[in-house]
């Protein structure tokens, strides 16, 4: 799909489970699970989506998936699916390899947005995309060294911090353009510092949504995670940015929904609606 001068395509790394009442927090499960069906263990089938943007002499990758370097017990748990998919699959799909990657940017830093940012290589991790700025807030960087007991499984610091001391970070502080055409606007619901990533101005911007809506079932605004640090702030911005989307046409892309990779949005009396399901090569 062509936006503005760049080239954006959909990627999808790992397939992968969590719990369902934890993606749904206090909704009952006879709602969730219909557009979401739990396995027997109450698991439901997600995938790590990413953004490929291509144009301006760069090549950009948005998140990075959960990456290989986990073990057995682990595998089972979150039920992942990584042995044929991975993000640097993905990309060859698209003829780019890890040294073409100019700049990748994270929405955060949770396991399942960033593992795919680092190899493991006998004891040590190195970056996937030697060549890449990789573009993460500031606020989010420090929370991730320091996060509380609630969230902190949910960050893996080998992860990121051989970015940081290879110096491939790029530390942002608050909303703005980072690449020309590509600007970032920072949420705190989901966790401190967490950004939605824009491709484009005005209408039929593509918008990248992270954990802020991370399925199509997560537009109703009381539809919102356990895994949220702040869940009322969640809705509040979930509200903000579903009006931008409806009144600009924007495009979704849904980075954990199997189904509906992108989405259009309108409304329906006071609430947002899935429009469209929209497909981007």
């Amino acid at each position: 799909m062509k936006i503005g001068s760049y080239e954006v395509s959909v990627l999808e790394a790992e397939r992968f489970r969590l719990d369902g009442g934890a993606m749904f927090g206090v909704v009952p499960k006879t709602l969730w699970s219909r557009p979401h069906p739990p396995d027997e263990r109450n698991r439901i089938q997600m995938v790590t989506r990413c953004l490929l943007v291509r144009g301006e002499g760069r090549v950009v990758v948005v998140d990075t998936g959960m990456g290989d370097d986990w073990t057995v017990k682990e595998r089972d748990i979150y039920a992942i699916e990584n042995g044929q998919r991975s993000i640097v699959a993905a990309l060859g799909e698209h003829g780019v390899v890890p040294d073409d990657v100019t700049d990748v940017v994270f929405t955060h830093l949770h396991f399942d947005h960033v593992g795919g940012a680092v190899i493991r290589r006998g004891e040590r991790h190195e970056p996937t995309f030697p060549r890449a700025r990789h573009h993460v807030q500031s606020a989010h960087l420090d929370w991730a060294l320091d996060p509380t007991e609630r969230d902190r499984r949910s960050f893996r610091e080998e992860t990121f911090v051989p970015l940081r001391d290879a110096g491939l970070l790029a530390l942002a502080d608050g909303p703005g353009e980072i690449i020309p055409g590509i600007a970032v606007d920072p949420t705190r619901g989901h966790t401190i510092g967490h950004q939605v990533v824009r491709i484009g101005e005005g209408e039929g911007s593509v918008v990248f949504c992270g954990d802020l809506i991370p399925t199509a079932a997560h537009l109703p605004t009381p539809w919102v995670m356990s895994y949220d640090l702040q869940p009322v702030l969640t809705m509040q911005e979930k509200e903000e940015l579903l009006a931008q989307a409806a009144d600009g046409r924007w495009i979704l892309v849904m980075e954990h929904d199997p189904d509906h990779p992108a989405v259009t949005v309108g409304r329906e009396g006071d609430r947002f609606v899935r429009s469209e399901t929209v497909r981007i090569a």
